[in-house]
């Protein structure tokens, strides 16, 4: 691999891993007052717009970031809707 994509997944790391603390915290609370809904389905939205980029580069990071930060962002939707 070179510089330039372990560089991406560094990123992609750490913006993925960014979301961890709220879907535990969610999860474990059992409240998801303190999450906007509107938020979440344009940020889930974009996420899913990099996802279809990031598979038409074939760019690894962008497909890794983004699959996960989608999968957990659906856990957390999944959360709202659940302790509405």
């Amino acid at each position: 691999m070179d510089f330039i994509t372990l560089l991406g997944l560094a990123a992609a790391i750490l913006t993925t891993i960014a979301f961890l603390p709220q879907m535990f915290k969610t999860w474990q609370t059992k409240s998801a007052k303190d999450v906007s809904f509107m938020i979440l389905i344009t940020f889930m939205s974009g996420v899913f717009l990099w996802l279809i980029y990031g598979i038409y580069l074939q760019a690894l990071p962008i497909i890794l970031a983004n699959s996960m930060t989608l999968f957990f962002n659906f856990i957390i939707l999944w959360l709202k809707i659940k302790y509405r």
